[in-house]
């Protein structure tokens, strides 16, 4: 099993350390040409804007696009959220509301419970959007104070929060397990 880890810009590297972690061989995207053979994408939190210019930049759009829509399993995380929804990439039903709970300053953590996950999941929010938007095929899977922050829609997981820097392995596993499914 060979994961991708987009890697333009953000928290790539502790995505890819989690993932070796847990066992699976790990290949950074940063051209087209690195996505050939993956059986999986994470979309990493990170600067949205920075991230599109990227994106944009090494052509990845089409390929990107492309990758979902073979239907391998895609994990995005804060901004990799941001890069599925509508107003960028468009593969993913929603439309995101980049820094929806405050700058920096307002970081918080939370406890949420997500089907598919025993227990509850430690949350760390950094600047984090949420779904302000959302069309029927979208499962909203977890919210705070009523906003959509993890959601699913086909094989694509998406979560508004930072478990690779809480240390929370669990949802890095659920993606595994639907790596492995499909």
């Amino acid at each position: 099993m060979v994961v991708g880890v987009l890697a333009l810009q953000g928290d790539f590297e502790a995505h890819s350390k989690m993932l070796q972690d847990l066992g699976a061989d790990v290949r950074e995207v940063r051209v087209p040409a690195d996505l050939e053979g993956l059986d999986g994408l994470v979309m990493p939190g990170g600067e949205s804007t920075t991230m599109t210019l990227g994106i944009k930049r090494e052509g990845l759009g089409d390929p990107l696009r492309d990758f979902v829509r073979s239907g391998k399993p895609v994990l995005g995380t804060c901004a990799g959220m941001i890069m599925l929804d509508r107003e960028h990439l468009g593969v993913m039903d929603t439309v995101c509301r980049r820094n929806a709970f405050g700058r920096q300053i307002r970081s918080f953590e939370e406890d949420l419970e997500i089907p598919g996950i025993d227990g509850t999941v430690r949350a760390v929010f950094i600047r984090a959007p949420w779904l302000a938007e959302y069309g029927d095929a979208v499962e909203i899977l977890a919210s705070v104070d009523g906003h959509p922050v993890a959601a699913r829609q086909d094989n694509m997981l998406v979560i508004s929060f930072h478990p690779e820097i809480a240390g929370e392995s669990r949802v890095h596993e659920l993606f595994l397990k639907n790596v492995a499914a499909q």
